[in-house]
């Protein structure tokens, strides 16, 4: 019988078409109403598959009912499978034929390629689900890129989509570099980092430069917070549980001979464990009140927080390992050393029911470090993962099957 891998290369041609389609849309956040459009299109296809649409966001969620008894006996396991279809605030710069025709937008971070082999997936196991002995549920989520789509998705109850809660979760993210061209890579435990962002204001009393003993002057109150961070970060803790914490923004005054009442700056963090995490909220907090209330002044915190810490369950980590280097050949799937310190919103499914997140790289440059990273104008990713991409997914679903047993 032909294997779904041979079978997703037959449907290549059609799924790099859709994956053409969606990279001319290019939409950005929660609202892709064309992106929606042409994803349903596609589903409306098949016969016999359960279609939701989100209420709140362009979310569609699609159950595949297996047609076959689990051969463990009693219940089937349901298997949850994502794909993100949002788009980034980029103009495009790749020269493709196929390049965004919405100004300022692009999918410079592979999200068509998720959303096409997503559906690539659907196909192929629509095409044997009377084979099929789990049931599978697809995540079709707008808003990764900083909008939570998936902590909205949840709470909508995609989870649930089945009529049970889902068992197991996979999803998977191309690397325009970094990665070598087709061949996945995860690792069990920390996958991607947790993110928050702090938005920090200091309140002094301005005046005139000549005469700062007349002022509480906020600007260098704010830059020995800056400086201040940084040792804390390197003497609280461990090196082997890392923390990453940037100011990329740090506004104040509007001429050099005038002290400001106000200077303000904005925070970037980066954690790999949950109790980090916290601990670093609330040590910096105190930090910036107390350099603050030092120098007779007061600051506002406004804590954002972004996405957990992405963790892979460790033997759903092994699964997809052995059943992608089962599929693919050996070499194709290989365990990183490092967590990523990008963040990522899948988390948030991860955080509910067990799984693993996989990356797959999908360069076009002749070496990984010579491809434009993820979120450039010139990120470009090659058509030929989407079928295997697509047939991962589905593999990691078809043959889930008396693997493990329901909680």
């Amino acid at each position: 019988m032909q294997s779904i891998h041979e079978r997703a290369e037959q449907l290549r041609e059609d799924l790099i078409g859709f994956r053409h389609d969606l990279h001319k849309i290019p939409e950005i956040g929660l609202d892709l109403p064309r992106t929606q459009a042409l994803v349903l299109a596609k589903i409306n296809e098949l016969d016999g598959v359960e279609v939701t649409r989100g209420e709140r966001q362009s979310a569609v969620t699609v159950v595949l009912r297996g047609g076959k008894d689990n051969p463990g006996g009693g219940e089937r396991q349901v298997v949850l499978l994502r794909g993100d279809m949002d788009a980034l605030p980029v103009t495009e710069e790749t020269g493709l034929e196929f390049s965004s025709t919405i100004p300022g937008a692009m999918h410079a971070c592979g999200h068509d390629v998720h959303t096409s082999a997503l559906y690539g997936a659907l196909r192929l196991l629509h095409e044997r689900r009377e084979e099929l002995a789990v049931d599978v549920v697809f995540m079709f989520q707008p808003g990764e890129e900083t909008y939570d789509g998936a902590r909205f998705m949840v709470a909508d109850g995609v989870l649930d989509a089945a009529g049970r809660r889902a068992d197991v979760a996979f999803g998977l993210h191309v690397f325009s570099g970094e990665y070598d061209n087709g061949v996945f890579y995860s690792r069990p435990g920390p996958l991607m980092a947790g993110c928050d962002e702090l938005f920090v204001t200091v309140r002094g009393e301005g005046g005139h430069g000549s005469t700062p003993h007349l002022t509480r002057d906020p600007v260098p109150v704010a830059c020995e917070m800056v400086l201040a961070m940084q040792t804390l970060v390197t003497r609280h803790f461990n090196v082997f549980d890392p923390v990453v914490a940037t100011i990329g923004k740090l506004v104040a005054g509007t001429a050099g001979n005038i002290i400001p009442d106000n200077a303000t700056f904005d925070v970037t963090l980066r954690t790999f464990s949950p109790g980090h995490k916290e601990r670093l909220l609330a040590e910096l907090q105190r930090l910036f009140r107390g350099i603050a209330q030092g120098h007779g002044m007061t600051v506002d915190i406004t804590v954002a927080p972004d996405y957990p810490v992405t963790v892979n369950d460790a033997a759903e980590y092994a699964y997809a390992g052995e059943v992608i280097a089962d599929v693919f050949g050996a070499g194709s799937f290989r365990e990183m050393a490092f967590p990523v310190p990008g963040s990522e919103d899948f988390s948030h499914v991860l955080r509910e029911v067990p799984g693993a997140f996989i990356m797959l790289g999908a360069t076009t440059a002749a070496t990984p470090a010579e491809g434009a990273s993820n979120h450039s104008p010139r990120a470009a990713f090659d058509d030929a993962v989407v079928p295997r991409a697509a047939a991962a997914l589905a593999e990691l679903a078809f043959r889930r099957a008396g693997h493990g047993s329901r909680r």
